[in-house]
């Protein structure tokens, strides 16, 4: 986990706490799984297969969806569930004993110089940003942090990540467009362990899971960078847009495949998206969510809770539209 350090009042919204408040409270910002559907409601078959549609609906997935609907199913049997605030905490259960388990905080093996972090993901799931922002964080906990340009293939990529280098203050190593990017991240490699760097972070092109030529390129980036380090990259992070509902369950699965995923980060859970993707991929991989991100700021961007997205998606319906 990240180390501790004093804070400022100019940082309190970006410590823990504040990051806690903000995702329970921008999760899906304007809906709620529940909303209108338990007030004044008795516990019936109705109630419960109107449950399941919201769940499914909410992007849940089947696999999940069932296992959560045949627990309280039991559960109403053996009368242990007597009214719907019951049924609500029941459910808030059976989310949390799928999601605690992948509750796992980033950690950087201070043992480990540098410590690479790859970041792979599709085009527009937020990699850049979600770069600058861990830059940020590992920058603030006293680490001494280098930006890699692995993306070589998009015109603007390179000139992106150079935006949040200089705005962390943290050097960046980067060649023209078109180069090779397994070269630029052995490049970046010797750079860091010449400077002493503690934690490198690489960025790689955004590539549809379903690319295989560029799927075997990130192969092809792993194998070189074992060069330097048999052991890297320490951490492959998965940045999954969580707009794309089922499908990126499809994009973990084949990047596991691809580069040995090690955690997720997900992004934009403020906006459109029901958020239950994030329950489907707990369920069927139990991969680590790292980070999670509810919004455009450096405050909206830290490590994921199991109970604060989860209270955010139960929450009373407050009304308002999605961010």
């Amino acid at each position: 986990m990240f180390g501790s350090r004093s804070q400022s009042p100019g940082d309190k919204e970006a410590g823990p706490s504040g990051f806690l408040a903000r995702l329970r409270a921008k999760v899906n910002k304007g809906t709620s799984w529940l909303g209108d559907l338990l007030p004044g409601r008795k516990i019936d078959d109705e109630l419960l297969e109107e449950l399941e549609t919201r769940l499914l609906t909410a992007d849940v997935g089947v696999d999940a969806t069932g296992a959560i609907l045949g627990e309280l199913h039991r559960k109403v049997r053996r009368k242990e569930l007597t009214d719907v605030e019951a049924l609500a905490l029941a459910l808030r259960g059976s989310l949390l004993e799928i999601l605690q388990p992948v509750e796992r905080p980033f950690a950087v093996d201070r043992e480990r110089r540098p410590y690479v972090v790859l970041v792979v993901g599709v085009n527009g799931s937020g990699k850049t940003t979600t770069i600058g922002k861990l830059a940020h964080r590992l920058k603030q906990d006293g680490m001494k942090v280098m930006l890699a340009a692995g993306d070589t293939f998009r015109a603007a990529a390179v000139e992106q990540l150079t935006v949040w280098a200089e705005r962390n203050g943290v050097p960046i190593v980067a060649q023209a467009t078109g180069a090779d990017p397994a070269a630029v991240l052995y490049d970046a490699m010797e750079a860091a362990r010449a400077r002493h760097v503690d934690v490198l972070i690489a960025d790689t092109a955004g590539r549809l899971h379903t690319q295989s030529h560029l799927m075997d390129e990130l192969r092809k980036i792993v194998r070189v960078m074992k060069r330097v380090d048999p052991d890297a990259p320490h951490e492959v992070l998965l940045v999954l847009d969580s707009s794309l509902g089922q499908n990126a369950l499809r994009q973990a699965e084949q990047f596991s495949e691809a580069v040995g995923v090690t955690g997720l980060a997900v992004t934009k859970l403020d906006g459109t998206a029901k958020g239950g993707v994030v329950v489907a991929i707990a369920r069927r991989f139990g991969l680590p969510i790292r980070f999670v991100g509810v919004g455009e700021q450096i405050e909206d961007f830290g490590p994921f809770s199991a109970e604060a997205f989860v209270d955010g998606l139960l929450r009373p319906a407050q009304g308002g539209t999605s961010a």
